[in-house]
């Protein structure tokens, strides 16, 4: 990774009563599918893990080789392969049924023993003594689908590796989505490698997956197909409460939007065709939610006002006895007054 502070913009504040007390910087890129930016902030050519905001290309391979339709997956799985969800009930159950028509177990998953974020699922799993497995993974979802691609391709059982069958035609869609040779990889939450490039390269991808049209047949159908399943069922791409769900939720069959760890964030608009990427340099999730409801709102697809936007777009602070300390708001740079993009 370079070293990208002085190149990048001011995205987000924080004020204390009438005192700015911090700034969120980082980069964000709008752009079409030919490559072309149609708005920027900071530096476009910022080196960045994409993290879990990439699982819309990763799932790319296990739709466009017909492993997917081989295994009869449907639109509900095909959204869960994208997702990065809170391990409640209707993850983890779709994510087993899954896996028991395909002969496996929550032991052939490689993505590690995580706990529920979902408080019901939690509390379960405390008092029953039952305890948490590789299901609540947030990512157990994309892992059941490079396992359906795995049993496609006859892989070894160790499919996260980076040089398993399955992890090279990951690599191979997301160098061909972005258009970028990555510069290098870095291993994710799930142990599966996460490859880098650049932001413009990243918003490039998802312009793609927005608009699809230049892409050969096969991987149009699939690029569509994932879009419409995350846009169908935004409560499986993340669960309740989360920015993915209930923003999309917000704006339904607008957009699809993705977060990733260390606070990046993806959109995909196939109504304007264009793809969003945003990355905040310190990785503060309140910060990368902020922006992209402001870029959400400035393109149109979002209203500002809808309280599933506003609650990220102008959240209030609050201390312990509830009292209002302050707010977060994006900056002037990105916002603009909310003038449209």
């Amino acid at each position: 990774m370079t070293d990208r502070s002085t190149d990048a913009a001011e995205l987000v504040e924080v004020w204390r009563g009438d005192i700015l007390e911090s700034t969120h910087r980082g980069h964000a890129v709008i752009c079409r599918a030919d490559g072309e930016i149609v708005a920027e902030w900071g530096a476009p050519d910022a080196i960045i893990y994409p993290r879990s905001s990439c699982k819309m290309l990763q799932a790319l391979p296990l739709v466009e080789s017909g492993a997917a339709d081989a295994a009869g997956l449907g639109v509900e799985e095909l959204a869960l392969s994208c997702a990065s969800h809170q391990g409640a009930l209707l993850h983890t159950e779709r994510v087993a049924d899954w896996l028991a028509g395909l002969g496996l177990g929550e032991g052939d998953l490689r993505c590690g023993t995580q706990f529920p974020r979902d408080k019901a699922e939690a509390e379960r799993v405390r008092r029953t003594g039952e305890g948490a497995c590789q299901l609540h993974n947030n990512c157990s979802g994309k892992h059941a689908g490079f396992l359906t691609l795995n049993r496609h391709l006859g892989g070894g059982a160790e499919y996260h590796e980076i040089d398993h069958p399955v992890q090279r035609a990951v690599k191979d869609a997301y160098e061909e989505m972005t258009g970028e040779t990555s510069p290098g990889y870095g291993i994710d939450g799930c142990s599966a490698p996460n490859h880098a490039s650049t932001l413009h390269g990243f918003a490039r991808a998802m312009a793609r997956m927005a608009d699809p049209s230049g892409l050969g047949a096969v991987r149009r159908d699939a690029a569509t197909r994932l879009v419409a399943a995350m846009r169908r069922f935004p409560l499986l791409v993340a669960g309740e409460g989360r920015a993915c769900s209930e923003m999309m939720a917000a704006m339904p069959n607008a957009t699809a939007i993705k977060t990733g760890a260390e606070a990046v964030f993806a959109a995909i608009l196939p109504e304007r065709k264009l793809g969003v990427a945003l990355k905040i340099e310190d990785g503060t999730t309140r910060a990368a939610e902020c922006a992209i409801a402001a870029l959400l709102a400035r393109l149109g697809v979002a209203d500002a006002e809808h309280p599933l936007i506003a609650s990220r777009l102008n959240p209030t602070q609050r201390n312990w006895n509830g009292i209002a300390t302050g707010f977060v708001r994006p900056a002037p740079g990105l916002w603009a007054g909310g003038a449209a993009l």
